[in-house]
């Protein structure tokens, strides 16, 4: 699915957190979104995902525009907010028993279980999985609600540096089969290398994008990504607000 961002404009009371924003997303298209602490890359999250109600603009899917909650955005927190109580596999089939498809959905959650690395944990608990098995339960879950849009808020920001990488090596390899259409927040500048189309870097609340970057390599290694200093330290430039060729 294509993402259209026109004009959108969010405040919280009196403080302006997103202005005038604007942006398009291809179908297909991994971007994530870079930017300091507090420049509102959740707060859009939240407003695309029909959580907080943007003052003004236009949210468009594949040219129609959409308002409110609705099934073309799957949203997932850096949380997996898994119910310690239930199975994982009741836990992944949360939308199913919610639209009462929940028969159909035990099914092909059943099914996708060993491709998200959770083959045999089907009546395991959340307590009794790590940190990594949570996140791929809590995006399992997400590929089930059947939306073309993906909304991922740090999802492996809770994670040791290990655990997380290999969760970016699953993400970019899943990805690559899944052709949704992915917007990622992260604080992680290689995590946004590895996995990218494309990276928007936001400023400062109500600033909007300072600056974009395209990764086009096909073939991604760490070897290969360690290589990419020339890149980091410019997306890290743009992040502090330095001009090019200042240090």
């Amino acid at each position: 699915m294509r993402l259209n961002v026109k004009n959108l404009n969010f405040a919280y009371e009196d403080k302006e957190v997103i202005r005038d924003l604007s942006f398009e997303v291809k179908d297909g298209e991994f971007i994530s979104l870079l930017g300091p602490s507090g420049c509102g890359k959740s707060t859009l999250l939240n407003v695309l995902a029909g959580i907080l109600k943007p003052e003004s603009g236009e949210i468009l899917i594949d040219g129609e525009a959409v308002e409110g909650i609705c099934g073309k955005f799957a949203y997932m927190p850096q949380d997996d907010l898994l119910f310690p109580w239930r199975t994982i596999l009741d836990n992944v089939c949360l939308f199913g028993e919610i639209h009462r498809r929940k028969a159909g959905m035990e099914a092909e959650a059943r099914r996708q279980m060993e491709r998200f690395g959770l083959a045999g944990c089907e009546d395991k608990y959340p307590g009794e999985l790590s940190g990594g098995m949570r996140q791929r339960a809590a995006f399992l879950r997400t590929t089930l609600c059947e939306a073309g849009i993906y909304l991922l808020d740090e999802p492996f920001g809770a994670l040791d540096v290990i655990t997380r990488s290999d969760m970016q090596d699953w993400l970019r390899d899943l990805c690559s089969n899944l052709k949704k259409t992915i917007l990622l927040v992260t604080h992680d500048t290689d995590e946004a290398i590895y996995l990218s189309d494309r990276i928007l870097i936001l400023g400062p609340c109500g600033e909007g994008i300072r600056g974009e970057f395209t990764v086009d390599e096909p073939v991604r290694t760490r070897d290969w990504l360690y290589g990419q200093g020339e890149l980091r330290s410019k997306i890290h430039k743009i992040i502090q607000g330095k001009p090019e060729g200042k240090k």
